[in-house]
């Protein structure tokens, strides 16, 4: 592959003046869409909804730091430090769909878009080529997992493509404000993604945040109708117990109902999850133990950074930090539990 250096990539990309019309999947056995689709600090590739693979090189004649986002806020590339002089190899695997973040939200913007971001971004090349092997991992959520629209929020699912290799795409179908009663019945969530869940791909339940009225016997049996839907199709469901609410008690702990997702009725929701995966032979993920945890041990005043506390007084949703913390936990319990190769995510 022919390497474009800074500079030169800079005078290519002042002189484009329009995007290339044809979309990826048609190139066929012809080159791959490259820098030509980029300005100084951003990409678009007018392709059609489908999963990509992006090989980028980043560095140039300075010492340079470069993170890569796409679409609606999605981290792709963690930043990514080059010494002067010098290039590196980077590919990721994305996910292009319509709406592009939130299924029930605005459609956004059709093809894919990446940001060329961090604190000394140079992008030397780019490649965007149709992705032939690809495991999708699917998510199915709430506002703590989604792709959210805007700053300062972000779900952990937003972070996770992050920690993940080409080979693996992430496909988030987390949406706000939902629960298992709602993500079964509405036709942009589980009626639009059972179909497309193909072989052995992953899907990560986590819904429980806003079950706050559903009684037990109806948030069980919605869990099972989950799993039974995501397994007809061949695919590989894992459930998520939900992160927890930044709510302490006097002696320090994340002790009661609110922080702990026990609804009014006295629906214990991670007991469930935990219940149902042991039942139904499922991979849990157990999210509210380890979030927990981490909380605990941050105490009152460092478990703020990883929520909204100082931005919005919010002990629900998380930062992008706190997001990212959180991504790297699932990244974790997908590696030990051998739901993904341990080649295929990024460590650190």
């Amino acid at each position: 592959m022919r390497r474009v250096t800074v500079t030169a990539a800079v005078s290519v990309m002042a002189t484009v003046t329009a995007l290339s019309a044809t979309p990826a999947h048609a190139h066929g056995g012809r080159r791959a869409l490259g820098l030509e689709n980029c300005t100084a600090n951003a990409c678009h590739f007018d392709v059609a909804p489908g999963t990509y693979d992006v090989r980028v090189v980043l560095g140039g004649d300075a010492a340079d730091s470069t993170a890569i986002s796409g679409e609606t806020r999605r981290s792709l590339l963690p930043e990514t430090a080059t010494e002067a002089g010098r290039t590196v190899a980077r590919s990721f695997t994305v996910n292009v769909r319509t709406p592009e973040g939130e299924p029930t939200g605005p459609e956004g913007t059709p093809g894919l878009d990446l940001v060329i971001g961090g604190s000394a971004p140079a992008l030397a090349d780019i490649r965007v080529t149709p992705a032939t092997h690809t495991r999708q991992i699917f998510l199915v959520g709430d506002s703590t997992v989604c792709d959210q629209p805007g700053d300062p929020y972000s779900g952990w699912g937003q972070q996770l493509p992050e920690y993940l290799r080409k080979g693996l795409s992430v496909a988030n179908y987390a949406d706000s404000g939902e629960s298992t009663v709602t993500y079964l019945a509405t036709p942009a969530l589980f009626p639009t993604v059972q179909p497309l869940i193909g072989k052995r791909d992953l899907v990560l339940i986590q819904l429980a945040h806003n079950d706050k009225t559903t009684d037990e016997a109806t948030y069980r049996a919605n869990l099972e109708t989950l799993v039974a839907g995501v397994r007809a199709q061949g695919g590989e469901p894992v459930l998520v117990t939900p992160i927890v609410r930044r709510w302490f008690s006097a002696d320090g702990t994340l002790n009661n109902n609110t922080a702990l997702l026990v609804n009014g009725l006295g629906v214990d929701h991670p007991a469930v999850i935990r219940s149902v995966a042991a039942a139904e032979n499922v991979p849990l993920i157990d999210l509210t133990a380890k979030t927990k945890a981490l909380v605990e041990s941050l105490g009152v005043e460092g478990s703020k950074a990883i929520y909204l506390y100082n931005e919005k007084r919010d002990n629900t949703h998380t930062s992008a930090h706190g997001a990212t913390v959180y991504a790297g936990l699932v990244r974790d319990e997908l590696v030990t539990q051998h739901l993904v190769p341990a080649g295929l995510v990024r460590v650190g």
